[in-house]
């Protein structure tokens, strides 16, 4: 081990930086669809070694922060170009137009996230030792980062480096307890320790001793944990996830809305089994993210149709684009992304307007001088589309209470904690057709998976061209309809849990775990300055 560190620590130049870039691509191995998060073992601890390699103290106390930082960008920037490249198929679904955006998409998104991992090395350098506990640091230092990461800037938590870890069904309780963000600093700490044996004395197996007896912890926490028994809802509800499968290409020509209208119409009442001959016994049909390409509340024949296959007492729920009337918007009107629930009338008994926007994606920031510039946002809505100002918990006579979630506002931990108390459920609806057959609606569905561990609630999820799932509360997908079919799934909603450690402390956590961090950097730093 001594002589790998060395070999890592001696490399300069254009060499060290392709090292840092191929480690942190060979990390993105962990995420999802891939799983194969052992491969941090090897990648961290070079990351740990990259950072010792720069400049020594004789040049200046602050000489080393720039290789250090060069270091973590470098390792970010192959991070995130591996596991983020999926972003650049949006921008092929109007080739003609976005597609001259396609390389700034890949390389910019990237290129900006990696740099929370130079701050993050460069404030680990900055107070760095070379004794077996600068691990302890180097976790500190970039869990801090990752942190600030899903924040700023409207915040990108998306491929945390806990997400790894978290594929595998067992470690994956673990963020019952300490949410996503602890689970990103037990990874960072646990898969960097064998860092700590590349160097002298007894104490440098201290680290990976401690790493072990975590890691196992973990494992018999989350083996318990899945062995409880799953009990039933008091009542049954029955829900029908419908995934249409519509081409993103297609989903918007004009000529083809009364075929997309038909396709949800026929799956929403198909039989399914013996037992669910039609919709006549489901209680709620779950329809994904801008399931109709117009407004349905301009197109009473469709509210008409809907509610003609709708039986009664079944309710639908679909992610919908709704306007309003605003003088005070540039154009007269906001337009809004949004989840409504119909009854069997075709009336709307709740509304819920996505607060959450995307930016580039939804709406484009500092949007008169970018467009001026000739950029506009993928959905081609003009404006862009307004932010809803609540979340409320979605609920009628029938359905049980339901945090809902469009898109990709399930990544955001914290915002989904402090929307869901008296949420019995999570819904989740989205399309990520625009990413094709790529890792991104895997990505997705784990971000998923994430936030029912995290709050100890059932999941229903709808996407248009997949992959719709039942989640229960343990993060373990009951039922998935796979990405690129087309297809409807049946499923008793599962029962929430009691509320996890993480749910019930979810806000002093929000700022106990980045003040835990700021503290033990600031101690590290006075015992620098005073050893």
């Amino acid at each position: 081990m001594d002589r790998i560190a060395g070999w890592v620590i001696l490399q300069w130049g254009w060499r060290r930086y392709a090292l840092a870039f191929a480690a942190g691509a060979l990390s993105a191995l962990a995420l999802a669809p891939f799983g194969v998060f052992p491969i941090l073992f090897v990648t961290l601890p070079v990351f740990v070694w990259l950072i010792d390699g720069a400049l020594p103290e004789s040049r200046g106390r602050f000489a080393a922060l720039w290789p250090a930082a060069l270091a973590g960008w470098f390792f970010g920037f192959g991070y995130f170009l591996a596991g983020l490249w999926w972003i650049g198929s949006a921008f092929l679904v109007e080739a003609d137009t976005f597609a001259w955006m396609l390389p700034f998409a890949i390389a910019g998104l990237p290129a900006y996230l990696a740099l929370y991992f130079a701050l993050g090395a460069a404030l680990a350098r900055a107070v760095w030792s070379r004794g077996p506990w600068r691990i302890l640091t180097f976790a500190a230092a970039l869990t801090l980062a990752e942190i600030g990461r899903g924040i700023l800037f409207t915040g990108f938590p998306w491929n945390g480096m806990g997400d790894g870890p978290a594929t595998n069904a067992t470690l994956l309780q673990t963020v019952s307890l300490t949410g996503i963000d602890g689970l990103s600093f037990l990874t960072f700490f646990i898969f960097a320790a064998p860092a700590a044996l590349g160097g002298d004395g007894r104490r440098r197996w201290t680290p990976p001793a401690l790493a072990v007896a975590l890691l196992v912890a973990m494992a018999g926490f989350g083996l318990y944990r899945l062995q409880q028994p799953v009990f039933d809802r008091p009542e049954s509800f029955v829900v029908r996830i419908v995934q249409p499968d519509i081409d993103q290409r297609d989903k918007w020509k004009p000529e083809l809305k009364g075929e997309v209208l038909s396709t949800y119409l026929s799956l929403s009442d198909q039989a399914t089994g013996p037992d669910h001959a039609s919709a006549a016994d489901i209680d709620l049909i779950v329809w994904p993210e801008s399931s109709l390409p117009f407004l349905l509340d301009r197109e009473p024949s469709a509210r008409a149709a809907i509610a003609a296959m709708l039986p009664v007492g079944t309710e639908l729920a679909a992610g919908l684009q709704r306007i309003v009337q605003d003088q005070q918007a540039s154009d007269g009107i906001d337009v809004f992304n949004t989840i409504q629930i119909l009854d069997d009338d075709g009336r709307l008994l709740a509304n819920y307007d996505k607060v959450h926007l995307v930016p580039f994606g939804e709406y484009l920031p500092f949007q008169p001088l970018l467009e001026a510039l000739g950029l506009r946002q993928l959905t081609r809505v003009v404006g862009g589309f307004s932010s809803g100002t609540l979340r409320p918990l979605l609920q009628t006579g029938r359905m049980p209470p339901a945090l809902p979630l469009i898109c990709y506002e399930i990544v955001f931990s914290q915002e989904v904690a402090a929307g869901a108390a008296g949420a019995d459920w999570l819904l989740n609806v989205t399309n990520d057709a625009w990413f094709g057959a790529t890792s991104g609606p895997y990505q997705h569905l784990e971000q998923a998976r994430l936030r029912a561990v995290e709050l100890g609630l059932p999941v229903i999820r709808a996407a248009n061209t997949g992959i719709s799932a039942v989640i229960d509360p343990y993060g373990r997908v009951l039922q998935r309809i796979g990405l690129g079919d087309r297809g409807v799934l049946d499923a008793d909603l599962p029962a929430a849990l009691a509320e996890t450690p993480f749910f019930r402390f979810a806000q002093y956590w929000r700022f106990g775990l980045p003040g835990a961090a700021i503290l033990f950097l600031a101690v590290a730093a006075i015992r620098r300055r005073y050893r």
